[in-house]
C-alpha cells in the first residue's frame, strides 16, 4: 500500500510554507489515488499539530479525505485516509 509522508520539522516556523506543503501533499494523494498520507508535525508544544488539524478541517480540504487518525503510540504523527 502506497503512502505519502510529510515531515514538518524543517519548516515548523514558516506559516505560509506549512500550508503550501499541506496543500501539495493532499493534492498529490488525490491525483495519484494514494490511500494514506502520514503527516509529522512533531511532539513539541502541540501548536503545529493544532495548525495542521485546523488546515485539514477546512471545508474544501475535508471534502477530499475520508478520516484522520492520531497515532496512539506517537502523538507527533497523524494519518489522513482517502477513499478514491
Amino acid at each position: 500500500m502506497a503512502k505519502l509522508k510529510l515531515d514538518l520539522h524543517d519548516i515548523y516556523n514558516r506559516g505560509s510554507q506549512i500550508d503550501t506543503e499541506l496543500e501539495r501533499v493532499i493534492q498529490e494523494a488525490v491525483e495519484k489515488r494514494i490511500p494514506t498520507v502520514e503527516i509529522i508535525p512533531g511532539k513539541g508544544s502541540g501548536q503545529l499539530k493544532k495548525r495542521v488539524l485546523r488546515f485539514l478541517q477546512q471545508k474544501r480540504i475535508r471534502a477530499l479525505y475520508h478520516r484522520i487518525d492520531k497515532d496512539s503510540k506517537n502523538h507527533g504523527r497523524l494519518f489522513v485516509y482517502f477513499r478514491h
